[in-house]
């Protein structure tokens, strides 16, 4: 088995990268893989998700981009077996000034992750690691452009809000400049969404542009929105660990399912993921979340009145039109070759 290269991206902040990054990881180490995660973002989210603090100093990605450690010792363990994180700190945010001017600068991470494998295979006589997952910051800087050189495939977390399509285009773009400049390997082979809530019209509709608008796979588990899931971090577990007959750890074993799919060879995935619910769970045991009003709820009637996907005054009254979401029709088209599908 080859070790799979998987950056998670997205320009936009606030859209469950990190989550997934985590919880995946977690999932397809719990379905018997090794997996690596790779904390690329100055804020440390990652680390800290996994309960991981980091002094000035000590082993992280800022030392392996910055000051050249072997990228193996910047590793260190988690409670979930099989699970390894190269954690980080703030040191991280000064580090696209220190390299902006060294050569090599795009492919620092690439160069360690690939000496860190050659040196496990040629001692052990087999690949460190099944998975290395990169949790790229929120934007397409150095960091970033580090993450996806060093990856073969690229996930897109995309959150299921009017904004989810914004920006693509360009994302898409780079990831092709790459793919011709630096790293031939490189391709979209995933669009996961994410805080989706189906009982919201708008999600529906955006989850089905999405679909629309990608030539690329949208992998069929939509991440719901979780209370558990964004109750996890703060204990400093995966979700798994704290929650795992949650949704959203039956949503995660679901998409670690899809992901095992895709290895040559591999079982249904039925058979390949960690035991958890993946049903849709009524909405008072699924995170809590208060469905849009109707017009009766939000407001006495009126000789007016308006349809019930018009947003309300505390007045009662109609403020303006909800706009539509974005249609795929209505947005530039995307490179079909910075994608491809990854089949058993």
């Amino acid at each position: 088995m080859t070790m799979r290269r998987i950056a998670l991206v997205n320009q936009k902040g606030g859209v469950g990268k990190t989550t997934t990054a985590v919880n995946l990881g977690a999932a397809l180490a719990l379905a018997g893989r090794r997996v690596v995660l790779i904390d690329l973002d100055p804020q440390g989210n990652l680390s800290t998700h996994l309960d991981i603090e980091v002094p000035a100093g000590e082993p992280s990605t800022y030392r392996v981009l910055c000051e050249g450690m072997d990228f193996g010792d910047a590793l260190c363990d988690t409670a979930t077996p099989g699970l390894r994180v190269a954690p980080t700190n703030i040191d991280l945010s000064g580090a696209e000034m220190e390299l902006s001017a060294a050569i090599g600068r795009e492919s620092i991470l690439n160069d360690a992750i690939d000496a860190w494998a050659a040196t496990h295979e040629e001692k052990f006589g087999e690949l460190p690691a099944d998975y290395v997952i990169v949790d790229c910051p929120p934007s397409l800087g150095l960091l970033s452009v580090n993450g996806l050189v060093a990856s073969r495939e690229v996930f897109i977390a995309l959150q299921t809000e009017f904004f989810a399509l914004q920006g693509m285009s360009k994302l898409v773009e780079i990831v092709q400049l790459l793919q011709r400049r630096l790293q031939p390997k490189l391709a979209i082979t995933g669009i996961i969404p994410c805080l989706y809530d189906s009982r919201l019209r708008l999600a529906r509709e955006v989850l089905a542009e999405i679909r629309k608008y990608f030539p690329g796979p949208v992998f069929n588990r939509s991440i719901r929105k979780s209370i558990k899931l964004a109750e996890a971090p703060s204990y400093g577990e995966s979700i798994f660990q704290y929650a795992p007959k949650s949704p959203g750890a039956g949503d995660y074993a679901e998409l670690a399912a899809e992901v095992l799919a895709q290895e040559p060879g591999a079982a249904k995935p039925a058979e390949a993921v960690v035991e958890a619910p993946v049903a849709e769970a009524p909405a008072e045991a699924h995170d809590a979340l208060v469905p849009e009003p109707s017009p009766e709820a939000a407001a006495p009637e009126t000789k007016n009145a308006a349809p019930s996907d018009q947003p309300y005054t505390d007045e009662g009254t109609v403020t303006a039109p909800r706009r539509a979401a974005p249609r795929a029709s209505e947005l530039p088209p995307l490179p079909e070759s910075a994608f491809r599908i990854v089949e058993p």
